[in-house]
């Protein structure tokens, strides 16, 4: 193991479960959640604050600030302790209370949005607040996640080519589609470096991401309520949409195998089971991305009756579910 001294230094890229004896698919996931900010949004953290200090943007006695739903600000938050930047993360009343905890104690300032905007939702509620601050003090530096290209930068300069290397004859990857920089930066390294491999985007039902119509959205992570500027189409082989309540169907499923995962990460394993229950075939290599692990998530995917007010106890499974899932045949 390496001896380190700033936690960026240490993320796990190479670990990956083989979901055929557990869920009965040819898929493997790809673990990102091990590293010290417990998600991948750890490398898209890491690249932007990168550049921005060597651009100048950043320097002694600024303070980052950034609309984040979540795991972005909890990786900002662990760089900017760790290099002594003030942190401002402006999130929603969907952010996990977990996740908010591990923000302040990192020694971040989190500011949580309660009111949607009128046509941008929770999303430009927030970015229009992140406006506010950033011109009422030139200290505050936006890195902005949304249009920043080292968000897809940084997953094409490690996280295609781990998957590469490990499976070399891949036939699709399934990824989520939040701001998209997971899946620009995957798809724009398999476009030039090995086009036969399918590129999916698995987006949640309610998001507009690839042109649905809005609806409401519990589950933080992916989901836009307006359109990403780093998307481009054109790298993106097909599109699967995920209503929430088979989101949570998933992750109960893969806890009751003994895998405790994010919401993200039940959005991309049941888009890549009906995308291979359609067009799947023998012998098929598949690899999906899990954004984060599950601990976060207990007040909320993980809470037994969570989500019953908005998608109904009979939608989403009562404990007969579960324990058949338990107990599988």
């Amino acid at each position: 193991m390496p001896v380190i001294s700033e936690p960026t230094q240490f993320n796990e890229d190479d670990l990956y479960v083989d979901l055929r004896a557990a869920l009965g698919l040819p898929l493997f996931l790809k673990c990102e959640g091990f590293n010290f900010a417990g998600s991948v949004k750890l490398k898209a953290a890491t690249e932007m604050v990168n550049a921005a200090e060597r651009e100048g943007t950043l320097r002694p006695g600024s303070v980052m600030v950034e609309s984040s739903s979540g795991n972005l600000g909890v990786a900002l938050s662990m760089i900017a302790a760790s290099r002594g930047y003030g942190f401002l993360c402006v999130t929603d009343s969907r952010c996990n209370p977990a996740t908010r905890r591990m923000m302040e104690a990192l020694g971040s300032v989190v500011h949580v949005i309660d009111e949607p905007d009128l046509h941008g939702g929770f999303l430009g509620a927030r970015i229009a607040y992140v406006s506010a601050v950033c011109a009422s003090d030139d200290r505050y530096v936006w890195l902005n996640q949304y249009a920043n290209e080292g968000n897809w930068r940084a997953h094409y300069r490690t996280t295609a080519p781990a998957i590469a290397r490990r499976f070399p004859h891949l036939d699709v990857l399934f990824v989520g589609a939040g701001t998209t920089g997971t899946l620009m930066g995957c798809a724009r390294w398999f476009w030039q470096q090995r086009r036969r491999v399918r590129i999916v985007a698995v987006d949640t039902v309610g998001s507009v991401t690839f042109g649905g119509p809005p609806a409401p959205r519990m589950i933080p992570g992916l989901g836009m309520a307006v359109r990403p500027p780093l998307l481009d189409e054109s790298y993106v082989d097909d599109v699967v949409h995920v209503p929430e309540p088979d989101t949570l169907r998933a992750c109960r499923r893969l806890a009751a195998r003994g895998f405790l995962f994010g919401g993200s990460t039940g959005t991309v394993v049941s888009g890549a089971t009906d995308w291979l229950a359609r067009y799947g075939r023998r012998n098929l290599t598949a690899v999906a991305i899990s954004p984060d692990l599950g601990e976060r998530y207990l007040d909320t995917v993980h809470r037994p009756g969570w989500g019953v007010n908005v998608h109904g106890e009979d939608t989403l499974g009562g404990s007969g579910e579960l324990a058949a899932l338990s107990h599988p045949a």
